[in-house]
């Protein structure tokens, strides 16, 4: 990137010496994308990030649909696309909402028979950012297929930890944001599959193939290209760690508190991702607790606006309240070390016994509360 800032930092749709040379490094970086996604270079269009993407996915692919269209999806995606789901019902189109098993898992039977004569488009995550649970996307996407339905997937969480191969997932769409495996921030890719019919969501110049205008990060572009390579290259080596420190950390909590629950899929879930729910315990005065230690975790999903609500994912996965108000995430990554896992299994049984006491013997299992945001309709 400080290359780029010193020799590339032009506009690329500039015809001038400096625009070609910003052209090429930005070529360049698209060509190294696709290739490691196996796609092909106009198959992919940069965003600002992987909400734009994901926006530009439903609404652009929806934009183009037969009226009376349907769409498929699952009651644990990211906001960024149910959000696109809310507004696309608002606009006529029909939205089902699939549920999921208690480790957050789509059951490709259930999704098999939610598609419709209508259904045009299909949406299931990749990985789920709050609980890490890996959905069969490759399975779901064949089915999507024999119906005549494409297919996208949210795969932002995914690039560190899993492989990404656009052909082997069988996909049509596929969404990412580079400062998910240790890019720059503001800048995000869509795969759109050769000719998928995607109208633009940002209009102005033509850029991205005409998918996506606006003047190109050249410089994020460029990160997010880097960052990307040595996450394959790191991969295999780095998911093996951060499982092991994953697990570590999952045994010691169970082994040092009792009334805890691990959320989401024991095994088929992201190295990085733990997901602990302690009974008796708000998460959000166990999270500025553990933060005035010096230790991060997250409530939910980060990307809310720091909003504390209930988590949607939680309650899709059909716990009971206590499980749902009291649910921390932990995320690792290439920095994180054995000290930092012993700090943590050092600091925690003694804040959660804390925050216990004055809670004791008043909270039980309440109602479980639906997803926030859902459409209308919620397959059954």
């Amino acid at each position: 990137m400080r290359e780029a800032l010193e020799d590339s930092n032009y506009n690329p749709s500039s015809l001038h010496t400096e625009g070609r040379r910003a052209r090429a490094v930005l070529d360049s970086a698209r060509q190294r994308m696709a290739s490691l996604l196996g796609a092909r270079s106009n198959e992919i269009a940069f965003t600002s990030g992987g909400t734009e993407a994901d926006n530009q996915a439903l609404l652009g692919v929806l934009k183009l649909a037969p009226p009376g269209s349907h769409v498929v999806s699952s009651a644990i995606e990211h906001h960024a696309v149910l959000s696109a789901l809310d507004r696309l019902h608002e606009e006529g189109v029909t939205v089902t909402l699939l549920p999921v098993g208690s480790d957050g898992r789509v059951d490709p039977a259930e999704f098999a028979s939610a598609l419709r004569p209508t259904t045009f488009l299909a949406s299931v995550m990749l990985a789920n950012n709050e609980i890490g649970t890996i959905q069969p996307v490759a399975q779901l996407a064949a089915i999507a297929r024999e119906h005549g339905v494409l297919f996208h997937t949210d795969a932002v969480q995914a690039p560190s930890w899993l492989p990404i191969d656009v052909a082997e997932l069988g996909v049509d769409l596929l969404t990412l944001s580079a400062h998910k495996f240790y890019g720059p921030k503001g800048v995000g890719l869509l795969y759109a599959r050769a000719g998928v019919p995607i109208a633009p969501h940002v209009i102005g110049g033509g850029q991205e193939f005409g998918r996506r205008s606006g003047t190109q990060n050249v410089l994020g572009i460029v990160g997010m290209a880097k960052a990307f390579e040595l996450a394959v290259q790191e991969r295999p080596a780095a998911s093996a760690r951060t499982a092991a420190l994953r697990d570590r950390l999952a045994a010691g909590i169970q082994a040092g508190i009792a009334d805890v629950r691990r959320n989401g899929s024991a095994d088929g879930r992201l190295a990085n991702n733990l997901n602990m729910s302690f009974a008796g315990v708000e998460s959000e005065a166990l999270l500025i607790a553990l933060d005035l230690e010096g230790i991060a975790v997250s409530a939910g999903s980060a990307c809310t606006s720091g909003s504390l609500d209930p988590s949607h994912v939680l309650a899709a996965l059909g716990i009971g309240a206590r499980w749902q108000t009291g649910a921390i995430r932990f995320s690792l990554g290439r920095t994180t070390t054995d000290m930092e896992i012993d700090r943590v299994l050092r600091t925690l049984p003694a804040l959660v016994a804390r925050l216990r006491q004055p809670r004791a013997q008043n909270q039980g299992d309440g109602p479980t509360k639906k997803p926030n945001g859902a459409p209308l309709e919620a397959q059954a």
